[in-house]
């Protein structure tokens, strides 16, 4: 069964603002606008890249008007699979950091994701090691 990715926000943030275009990051970022491997989204996972990628501090630090952000997100949809989530849906695991419920939410819905995540809550939850991996590891599967 080959695996779909989940890329967390704090992801797509860091290939943004990466200034080395070889980190995992920005070939993440890269790859998602280029269509390089089967990414996921929901409606809240866009909702969620671009309110952060809005926020004044880091509108300072990336350059990009509004209109700019909005085409980079419309590239990622356009190149991946959105999933809607139904709203009976039951989740019978609460993320690690209750934050990225939206994530889990949406890592329980197929057993063929896997999220690509630098945060260290999810990538220590034991239940979930083989579906949450880091940017590294991602670069080094594509890469293998």
């Amino acid at each position: 069964m080959s695996a779909f990715f989940i890329i967390d926000t704090h992801v797509v943030v860091a290939g943004l603002l990466a200034s080395h275009v070889e980190s995992p990051v920005a070939r993440i970022l890269d790859g998602m606008l280029s269509a390089r491997f089967a990414c996921v989204v929901s409606e809240a996972l866009l909702a969620e890249y671009r309110a952060v990628l809005l926020l004044p501090k880091l509108c300072k630090l990336h350059g990009l008007s509004e209109p700019d952000v909005d085409i980079i997100l419309t590239d990622i949809a356009r190149h991946a699979i959105v999933l809607t989530l139904s709203n009976d849906a039951k989740v019978t695991s609460s993320a690690p950091d209750p934050g990225d419920q939206f994530l889990w939410n949406l890592l329980h819905a197929r057993a063929d994701l896997v999220l690509v995540t630098g945060d260290k809550l999810l990538l220590a939850d034991v239940a979930m090691q083989q579906r949450v991996i880091s940017p590294q590891a991602f670069i080094a599967q594509l890469t293998h």
